[in-house]
């Protein structure tokens, strides 16, 4: 029996891990639940999977929540201190980390000094802090195991192999929404056009950053801390269909591939189980149904973010934190109607163009790098 924290359990990534608990009673026990202020959806899982302990944003959602609960009560904390209790909770074998953003970085943190293996899907942890992450990982002698289809499929494909041998990695990305769209039209599209993905089912800010393909970026960079590997053995190929979700090419021009479905179950039910695997529920692939697989080399003309992504993955210490925060705050502003789709990259890049890169000692120095970030990007947009 696996017994679980989940942080984040009301995102997407939560409620399909929660149905695979669902349908794995016997080897998975939900030991603590975190979310936002989705408290109805919290209250259900509550109900269906009895955790004994729960966190929420605020002291005003905790004590709704408690209005909320009858019977047996999950004790109910909110706020970071919440978030770090239910990283940290003694019965835990295993937290997965499935808070969008940086606001993962500090429980995620916190379950790996606590010596919990961790299902990483908080990309932002290793994006804003890679280097101190997997020097704790190493210290604490704890597992990290991907839950980004991609990570997981490059995972897959280096099991057996020798590091040594590898010649790249290459990451597929959809191409989101406006693969095809004319350049002149990018910036005039609107925050639902945005958010129509053509593949995957995801919350707002994911589905925003795949479309800019900054999501696509954070994963080069958490590729290169996760797998060790430098950013010039990193690509990144469009394929719209999503099926392939990533490649390693090694030395010998062998190329490894993990293919599937679109569906974020089977990732992570590997994370969850390895080195099993178990049924998933996930539909099964028919290669003979498809018309075919395409694969393009991303233009920075259309996908600017991605370029700024390896931009600050070559200044490296503070700037990926900077980035990641400036496209966190361009993101909000734009889902608020209050810039258009283009201007994401441009305040992100004038962000990054106004910080000196600086070196990493500590987590407060990456949070400090992030708040900096998030003035000035704010400031830039006059909301500050």
């Amino acid at each position: 029996m696996k017994r679980l924290t989940i942080l984040g359990s009301t995102g997407s990534i939560g409620v399909s891990t929660l149905d695979i608990v669902a349908g794995h009673r016997d080897r998975f026990e939900v030991v603590a639940l975190t979310a936002g202020n989705n408290l109805d959806l919290l209250k259900h899982q509550i109900e269906e999977f009895r955790p004994k302990m729960v966190s929420v944003l605020t002291c005003d959602l905790a004590s709704s929540l408690e209005r909320m609960l009858t019977g047996n009560k999950p004790e109910i904390h909110h706020g970071v201190a919440g978030l770090i209790a239910a990283a940290t909770a003694g019965e835990a074998d295993m937290v997965v980390a499935a808070i969008v953003g940086a606001a993962g970085l500090v429980p995620t943190a916190a379950a790996i000094k606590a010596g919990k293996d961790v299902a990483l899907a908080n990309k932002e942890t290793l994006v804003t802090a890679g280097r101190l992450m997997m020097d704790l990982v190493r210290d604490k002698g704890v597992k990290l195991y991907p839950v980004d289809s991609e990570h997981s499929a490059i995972f897959q494909s280096l099991e057996g192999q020798s590091r040594k041998d590898v010649k790249r990695i290459i990451l597929t990305a959809s191409g989101g929404p406006f693969l095809t769209l004319p350049l002149e039209q990018l910036s005039r599209v609107s925050i639902n056009d945005a958010l129509n993905h053509p593949n995957w089912s995801m919350g707002q800010k994911i589905t925003i950053d795949s479309a800019t393909m900054m999501n696509k970026g954070l994963e080069v960079i958490e590729a290169r801390w996760l797998f060790e590997t430098a950013a010039e053995q990193i690509d990144v190929n469009i394929h719209p269909q999503s099926i392939i979700h990533s490649m390693v090419e090694y030395v010998d021009g062998c190329v490894m591939a993990q293919l599937g479905v679109p569906d974020m179950k089977a990732p992570i039910a590997y994370a969850l189980t390895y080195p099993e695997r178990i049924a998933t529920g996930v539909n099964p692939l028919d290669l003979t149904a498809l018309a075919g697989l395409t694969f393009y080399a991303p233009d920075y003309r259309r996908f600017p973010a991605l370029k700024l992504a390896y931009d600050a993955l070559a200044s490296g210490e503070s700037m990926p934190a900077v980035m990641n925060a400036a496209n966190e705050v361009a993101v909000e502003a734009f889902l608020k109607g209050r810039i258009c789709f283009t201007d994401i990259a441009s305040f992100i890049a004038r962000t990054m163009d106004a910080h000196d890169s600086r070196a990493l000692v500590s987590i407060e120095d990456v949070l400090s790098a992030d708040l900096w970030a998030r003035g000035t990007t704010r400031a830039l947009l006059g909301l500050s």
